[in-house]
């Protein structure tokens, strides 16, 4: 080139791009990365604080839902009845009346009240020497081992603070009605009915509640 932009000299000027184009895109990149970090970050810790997608099919495996199918629902308290029992009606017990006090004809009074309650009679009279006049409470209910969540719960609606023993006796269907000093009068029927119903009543298992559910 001649004239007045005649270059001279082995320099020659470099191109270079602007400056401020680098940087701006720089702060464009460095950006977009960190809104990216700031993402995945919150996720991570909606996942800890939450437990995830793993804890609510960890809760469904454990049968802890929120709430049960009725078929469930239906199993459960079919298998809660069949464990609890259904305890014998007063007519399936015999019950045998002793007298441990000094009153006369206390137990034939007391059997023939227990009689007209829908309950069978055995044995009347004295209590044997080993109770006689040495039971100072209302009375003692004396059965088998067998008798201990069956007939002695239910003849022990009749008479309110009497206490519960068993023995090595082979019918659980039978027991004893030991009378004591303490012994006024028998239950009053309406709450001694009251008492049966609520004993007829199917209770759930403990086991119902191990898992915390």
């Amino acid at each position: 080139m001649g004239g007045q932009y005649r270059i001279t000299g082995d320099n020659y000027p470099r191109m270079r791009r602007p400056r401020g184009r680098r940087r701006l895109a720089f702060l464009i990149v460095a950006s977009v990365t960190a809104l990216g970090l700031i993402g995945w970050g919150t996720l991570q810790l909606i996942d800890v604080f939450t437990g995830g997608d793993k804890a609510v099919a960890a809760g469904t495996k454990s049968g802890c839902a929120s709430k049960a199918s009725p078929s469930a629902t239906a199993s459960g308290a079919s298998t809660a009845s069949a464990s609890a029992g259904t305890p014998p009606r007063p007519g399936q017990i015999t019950v045998n009346v002793f007298n441990a006090t000094p009153r006369s004809g206390l137990a034939k009074e007391t059997a023939d009240e227990l009689k007209k309650r829908g309950f069978r009679i055995g044995d009347v009279g004295n209590a044997p020497k080993a109770y006689d006049k040495k039971v100072d409470g209302a009375g003692i209910l004396l059965g088998a081992k067998g008798a201990a969540q069956a007939a002695l719960p239910v003849l022990n609606t009749q008479l309110s603070g009497a206490q519960l023993k068993t023995d090595g006796r082979a019918k659980a269907d039978q027991v004893d009605l030991i009378l004591g000093t303490g012994f006024r009068n028998l239950t009053v029927k309406e709450d001694a009915d009251k008492a049966l119903a609520v004993l007829a009543q199917p209770r759930p298992t403990p086991s119902a509640t191990k898992n915390g559910c």
